[in-house]
């Protein structure tokens, strides 16, 4: 008995090392995590200063810089802008705990293929339920159904990271990511990075594959090359032009929001429908689907069936 009595003495005086240990692992993640954010903000600091001139010359008609990438099982398109909004207030309502990921499905419904997006918490997780469909009205029914997590990933006074990503999309497409980060370009300014990115396997190359060949074959993006023929630009197609067109969207659509903020609340839906269009016709070639009357009827039938959960 009195060796068996002896374990939790030896339990206590081994309790304060296990505690130590725990709290130096504590210590070191947590400098690791904070050197990370510092390193993230400040590489995106560096890519601001880079591209001075492209984003004060370039042909989108706003501070804009585009690129994107075609890898052998995904895709990657990123935007980085100025956007004419303080820092405070684009952080405040994209990188906001509790307001921010109803905004963040405020933001995607403006999308013509986002048919319905709504935000939920539980279990210590945030899911933005988000279906994706067709240019046209179309019932949640014949959608596909997208569950994004929310994650605001880094918040510091002068950088914020969020991320939205879900492991499975339509048409065989996969780990999807929507990811927003910013710095403050001056008192009144915001530098931000949009990634959007997903991969896909042999069915989902087929499927756009398909698309591109078909409805999406005159299709193009932002980028462009010289025709040797001519010598005249010439936007690039395909895959690369599908990941563009998107995430020029989705930037856009983040631009209409923050440009709603002023405006009064019974005002703000009529207000971002009617940019996000206007924002969209200034590219015809790439982005032009749909009549403006069109566009802002079905955005009013779809923003009011996501009010409720579905």
């Amino acid at each position: 008995m009195n060796k068996h009595a002896q374990f939790p003495a030896d339990n206590r005086r081994t309790r304060p090392w296990r505690i130590v240990v725990m709290t130096v692992v504590f210590c070191f993640m947590c400098q690791s995590a904070f050197a990370q954010a510092d390193g993230r903000a400040a590489s995106l600091r560096g890519k601001y200063q880079s591209l001075t001139q492209q984003l004060a010359h370039n042909p989108f008609q706003r501070p804009l810089y585009l690129e994107s990438k075609e890898l052998p099982s995904a895709l990657n398109g990123e935007i980085y802008g100025v956007v004419d909004y303080p820092f405070a207030t684009v952080d405040g309502t994209l990188n906001d705990p509790a307001q921010g990921p109803a905004n963040w499905c405020d933001v995607l419904i403006l999308h013509l293929n986002t048919k319905y997006c709504h935000a939920s918490t539980g279990a210590g997780s945030t899911v933005l339920a988000v279906n994706i469909g067709k240019k046209t009205e179309e019932s949640l029914a014949s959608s596909y159904r997208v569950q994004f997590d929310y994650r605001p990933a880094v918040s510091m006074p002068d950088y914020f990271r969020v991320e939205l990503t879900a492991a499975a999309g339509p048409f065989g497409t996969k780990d999807y990511r929507i990811v927003l980060e910013a710095i403050p370009v001056d008192n009144r300014r915001t530098f931000i990075h949009l990634t959007y990115a997903y991969g896909y396997g042999t069915a989902g190359r087929l499927a756009m594959k398909t698309y591109l060949a078909t409805i999406g074959s005159d299709k193009v993006g932002f980028s462009s090359t010289s025709d040797p023929s001519t010598n005249e630009p010439r936007y690039i197609g395909g895959m690369r032009g599908l990941v563009e067109r998107n995430t020029m969207r989705y930037y856009l659509a983040i631009e209409a929001y923050l440009g709603a903020l002023s405006s009064p609340a019974n005002a703000r839906l009529d207000k971002r429908l009617a940019d996000w269009f206007d924002a969209t016709e200034q590219y015809p070639r790439q982005l032009h689907e749909v009549s403006r009357a069109d566009y802002m009827q079905m955005k009013h039938d779809e923003y009011q069936r996501q009010q409720t959960a579905q």
